[in-house]
């Protein structure tokens, strides 16, 4: 049997141990919410920091980096910064947030696209209206000149005619870069003609200095006259510009392999490398064309050539300086884009440039056989007096006198090859013919001529003819 001190022993032993584990345990607890607590309160600094950070990524593209994208469709070579906080890099928030400016970039293109395509139905309807007004006035001009032929006022009818083309080269220029049809269509003509048509619009025309060795008749065919003249225009107008008033622009019209190339070179300025890369891609016209890119005021000469060249299947180069210091531009004309005109029944302008081209000669036909015995010379020249006149040693022509009645005849050609008469022999037969119509008019009429002279005035032509002498 158990005492009773003994049991209130072990109950407070019992109910020690059970107040150490109950304190043992609130202690673990406690230093649990403590740990907890401090993971929450670095979790919530974090949190606070990476929110912070965000904020200021945020700030950075909408600050930087969107005007940035929005500067860099007018200026390529525009740099657009990273993010800021180089942890955002291929992280979800970073991918995003390039989700987000690539998004903005494409929405701002294409409203600069739609924006400028109003701009230019806008500006297509203007020089419309502006050319139509150019060419009335253009045709009034020339009725003038045409009317008038006082010395003076023709010469003021023609600077204003001149004055009237360079405005309507500009309204065409910038209808060209809207996007309109060139506005004229024209009839085979030859390219140095729509060479020299281009020249004439422009204000320093004199300094133009063009060089055509083309085969004679190399012509345009009909829908690329224009154009060409057009794109020559614009190549020669920024020659001009650029270029010293007291230099001249050359002009070379040359036969290539796949048809035929325009070549102008001028002395002027020249240009920088980012400038011939930007004119490389304008002439070329693969890239789209806004108003924005042209500049202010708007430079359209490269814009317009870059949509004809496109259109026609034409090609332009600037990318090679002249061999004078400034800029070397060649228009390729390829050889479907050319025909040929018979330059004797439609030959070229008179202001035209002649070509330097030599035509090949015809080849001679051997003397026709006559009487000349021993005199024969196979130089020689038959003249319209019977006489011969062959060069000398020294190059100049002597006469050799006509020979004598008398003279041995060649021998008869056989019934076969009957002999080629000569224009000697020719103009002696005309000449007996007609003295043999007089004598026989005169004999009708008894004009004093036996009938015995009659056979000696004949016998006297028939022996000229044989000698192959005329009178």
């Amino acid at each position: 049997m158990i005492e009773l001190p003994d049991l209130v022993a072990g109950a407070l032993a019992a109910g020690t141990s059970a107040l150490a584990l109950l304190g043992t345990g609130l202690l673990r607890s406690r230093r649990q919410r403590a740990l907890q607590y401090a993971e929450i309160t670095a979790l919530r600094d974090r949190l606070d920091g990476v929110q912070a950070e965000l904020v200021a990524e945020v700030e950075h593209l909408a600050g930087l980096r969107v005007p940035a994208a929005a500067r860099q469709l007018t200026h390529p070579r525009a740099a657009v910064p990273g993010p800021a906080q180089p942890q955002f890099i291929g992280s979800p928030i970073g991918i995003a947030l390039e989700s987000v400016l690539s998004a903005v970039r494409s929405e701002l293109g294409a409203q600069r696209t739609r924006v400028d395509a109003a701009a230019q139905a806008g500006m297509r309807g203007a020089t419309r209206e502006i050319q139509a007004a150019l060419y009335r006035l253009q045709d009034a001009l020339r009725s003038l000149q045409q009317r008038y032929d006082e010395p003076e006022l023709a010469q003021t009818l023609f600077m204003l005619d001149h004055e009237n083309e360079q405005s309507l080269r500009r309204a065409q220029v910038a209808a060209v870069v809207c996007g309109a049809w060139v506005g004229l269509a024209r009839e085979e003509s030859h390219l140095v003609e729509a060479v020299t048509g281009g020249q004439a619009r422009l204000a320093g025309y004199h300094r133009v200095r063009v060089n055509n060795h083309l085969e004679a008749g190399t012509a345009l065919v009909s829908h690329a006259v224009e154009p060409v003249a057009v794109i020559v225009a614009e190549l020669l107008d920024n020659a001009l510009r650029h270029s010293s008033p007291d230099t001249d622009v050359l002009v070379n019209l040359e036969h290539v392999h796949h048809g035929v190339c325009v070549t102008v070179n001028d002395a002027g300025l020249g240009m920088t490398q980012d400038e011939r890369d930007h004119a490389r891609r304008m002439v070329a016209g693969s890239d789209p064309i806004l108003l924005t890119d042209l500049g202010d005021p708007p430079r359209m000469g490269f814009a317009a050539i870059g949509r004809l060249t496109r259109q026609f299947d034409l090609g332009v180069d600037v990318s090679s300086p002249s061999p004078y210091g400034g800029v070397r531009a060649v228009l390729r004309v390829d050889s479907h884009l050319l025909s040929r005109i018979d330059p004797e029944q439609r030959p070229p302008a008179a202001g035209a440039p002649r070509s330097t081209r030599r035509t090949p000669e015809p080849a001679r036909t051997p003397a026709p056989t006559h009487a000349y015995g021993s005199e024969r010379d196979e130089r020689a020249v038959p003249e319209a007096s019977g006489h011969r006149t062959v060069p000398d040693a020294g190059g100049l022509p002597r006469r050799r006198r006509r020979t004598p009645v008398g003279a041995p005849t060649a021998p008869a050609a056989s019934a076969s090859h009957p002999p080629q008469r000569g224009p000697e022999q020719a103009a002696a037969a005309l000449g007996a013919l007609q003295s043999g119509t007089a004598a026989a008019r005169a004999a009708s009429d008894g004009a004093g001529t036996s009938a015995a002279d009659e056979p000696v005035a004949h016998d006297r032509h028939a022996t000229d003819y044989e000698g192959g002498a005329a009178r």
